[in-house]
């Protein structure tokens, strides 16, 4: 179908009236049915509201594309409407929409509309003719601007296809000049998505070219998307690598040779990986309709501990901006009230108010995104609702069996809620799968979210929450009436668990522990010393590599001294991850060390009371460090970190041998 077939200068507005969506849809229906392309325009506009209800068809780049296909359209047509000033529609970028594309086809047509889509989105790529579009006065110039470019576009496919084929018939006849390198391909994701994604990346390209292999990566990290791996470059990989942590979209890899591991593999074992694809050892993967709406890419089933671990780390990943965002501002709302005027200062109220907020999601966010990673999106909101109940005592809502309950079921009721809400999901796809074609819209609309919180609620209101509840309450108890000898210990076990794996799972199980304590009680002492804990076990490593880097030069490669300028300031910000490289290139030497350095550290964070109420920021927050039950300054804080900092940098560095000249000296 070529695009002139689709336009007619009658279905054009050059100069659209309306100021917001609804009119704009309006408008342009109105002129379909002046133009007797529709033939019932409350049923059309019904249907484009329904369309645009699933997902905004504001595509971005200041353009919208409204369709629908239905029995209240006569003929496949395509409006086209400019607005001069914009018009906000609620578009994927969030910018206004100056250009629209209104597509309708009859319902009996095959497929027309969806046609038109790929056709006019292939061409809208190009933003010289977007620019061009949006600048021209009358119909004709409009249609004229798209048969060009369709024209050239055309002449492009065909010298592509031609190039191709050529390309093909000298590779068969061996007279081909093109790289013959191997390619293999890949995703790296981590829960932060800071510092192992693109060290994983970093690691496999590297690699790689030691081995005369590319590697082209695809990060899924803070940043959103980078690299985004085409269609073509997975079709001419060997195979795949997903280093990951937390979901991403796998069904492209159908057919491929794919490892699926940690994300920390990715760093710490490149060319084990590599080797797996390259010597085919991975198992092909193949996508069935179920794998679409599962994290899981290997045909190689994970184990159970793998598959609750990827499963609780994708509710971790989503909750750590509440965690960190609300903390930091409750922890900032403390320092106002201690040093800058008390509890009753604007400042406190209004810092503490939008911390607490935040908090106030934690649990219900972690709940949601791990149903969400085992049933897919019709999980969430069972998930977000048993997460809420997990997370409130009582209050306005009964949301326990036992209406006296004095405690929350907590962070433990709240995972326990989202695995519950996942696997009651994936239990009713399985009821629903054999529903006649005609109800399969039902599903999603009607009975996934009905009986979904029906059942989440009806099980935490009777059996999760009275457990939960009396669990964490005994919990909270036990730490907040923790003798010293106690206390000492559990910090000594929590900071060196930190060192284990350095953001792997021993690493992120403390780190849980701790601000699972935190979140439910802010102002608990024991609380606040179980932070500070595992900030300072999670300091240790960075500043003893720097430490080590900074004195026992002789020790470490240039390359490794370059990089331990960088752990000063990671260090002092509690980011762990910038001694990964050296425990991956000496894991012998390296964690053993950081691990009695930050158990040390630990120690002196029990023995000394010291606490933090803050969840995360390392040494940016010591202004809410102090001695618990005695003076509030932050002395004990940065000893703890120093002294346990001071004894891995000496252990490491007089265990590891001298290097040899280095060739970039």
């Amino acid at each position: 179908m070529r695009i002139k077939d689709i336009l007619s200068p009658e279905s054009m507005i050059m100069d659209l009236k309306a100021k917001n969506k609804e009119d704009a849809i309006k408008e342009m229906a109105d002129l379909e049915v002046a133009t007797d392309i529709v033939n019932d325009e409350d049923a059309f506009i019904k249907s484009i509201w329904d369309r645009e209800n699933e997902s905004t068809t504001g595509i971005g780049g200041g353009i919208a594309m409204p369709h629908a296909r239905n029995k209240s359209i006569n003929k496949a047509r395509v409006l086209f409407a400019k607005s001069k000033d914009g018009i906000d529609y609620n578009s994927l970028d969030g910018q206004p929409v100056h250009l629209f594309f209104m597509i309708t086809a009859p319902a009996g047509a095959d497929n027309t509309h969806l046609q038109a889509l790929a056709k006019l989105s292939g061409l809208l790529i190009n933003p010289d003719l977007v620019e061009k579009l949006k600048a021209a006065k009358t119909p004709e110039e409009v249609i004229d601007l798209f048969e060009k470019a369709e024209a050239k576009k055309d002449e492009e496919d065909k010298k592509a296809a031609e190039a191709k084929k050529a390309k093909e018939a000298a590779k068969a006849q061996g007279n081909s000049d093109d790289d013959n390198k191997p390619l293999i391909v890949g995703v790296t994701a981590c829960i932060n998505g800071i510092a192992h994604t693109y060290m994983a990346q970093e690691a496999l390209i590297k690699e790689g070219k030691k081995r005369g292999i590319e590697v082209k990566i695809e990060t899924n990290g803070s940043e959103g998307v980078k690299d985004k791996l085409t269609p073509d470059e997975i079709k001419r990989a060997k195979g795949v690598i997903i280093a990951s942590d937390k979901k991403v979209d796998m069904p492209r890899f159908d057919g491929k040779h794919l490892v699926n591991r940690p994300v920390v593999d990715g760093i710490n074992k490149p060319g084990e990986l590599i080797d797996d694809i390259m010597d085919s050892k991975a198992d092909v993967y193949h996508a069935s309709a179920q794998d679409k709406s599962e994290e899981s890419a290997s045909t190689e089933k994970p184990g159970v501990w793998a598959s609750i671990y990827k499963n609780l780390m994708n509710g971790i990943s989503h909750m750590l901006p509440f965690v960190i965002g609300g903390g930091i501002l409750m922890a900032i709302s403390f320092i106002v009230e201690n040093y800058m005027g008390g509890p009753k200062t604007p400042a406190f109220i209004f810092l503490n108010n939008a911390g607490n907020l935040a908090f106030a999601f934690m649990v219900p966010v972690l709940a949601a995104y791990i149903a969400e990673s085992i049933g897919d999106l019709p999980a969430l909101m069972p998930g977000f609702v048993g997460g809420y109940m997990a997370a409130i005592v009582n209050g306005q809502f009964q949301v326990n069996v036992q209406a006296h309950a004095t405690s929350p079921a907590g962070f433990l009721g709240g995972i326990a809620a989202g695995f519950i809400a996942g696997y009651l999901m994936v239990g009713l796809k399985k009821l629903f799968a054999n529903l006649p074609h005609s109800v399969e819209g039902m599903k999603p609309m009607l009975f996934y979210p009905i009986l979904g919180l029906l059942l989440i609620a009806a099980i935490m209101f009777y059996i999760i929450n009275p457990i939960f509840s009396g669990i964490n309450f005994a919990i909270t108890h036990f730490l907040n009436s923790m003798g010293t000898g106690n206390l000492v210990l559990l910090t000594t076990i929590l900071a060196g668990m930190m060192s284990i794996d350095m953001g792997g799972p021993f690493n992120k199980a403390a780190y849980v522990f701790a601000s699972g304590a935190f979140a439910n009680d802010p102002h608990s002492a024991t609380a606040a010393i179980l932070m500070a804990a595992v900030m300072v076990g999670g300091m240790v490593p960075p500043f003893a590599t720097a430490i080590g880097t900074a004195f026992f030069k002789n020790k470490y490669t240039m390359e490794e001294r370059r990089a331990g300028v960088s752990n000063w300031v990671l260090g002092f910000s509690f980011i762990t991850e910038g001694a990964i490289p050296f425990a991956a290139a000496d894991p012998g030497h390296v964690i053993p060390s950081c691990i009695i350095g930050s158990a040390v550290g630990g120690a002196l964070v029990g023995l000394w009371h010291v606490g933090v109420l803050a969840p995360h920021g390392g040494l940016w927050v010591s202004p809410l460090a102090g001695n618990i039950g005695g003076p509030s300054h932050i002395l004990f804080y940065f000893l703890a970190t120093i002294i346990g900092s001071i004894v891995a940098g000496l252990i490491m560095s007089f265990w590891k041998k001298n290097v040899k000249d280095d060739p970039n000296e």
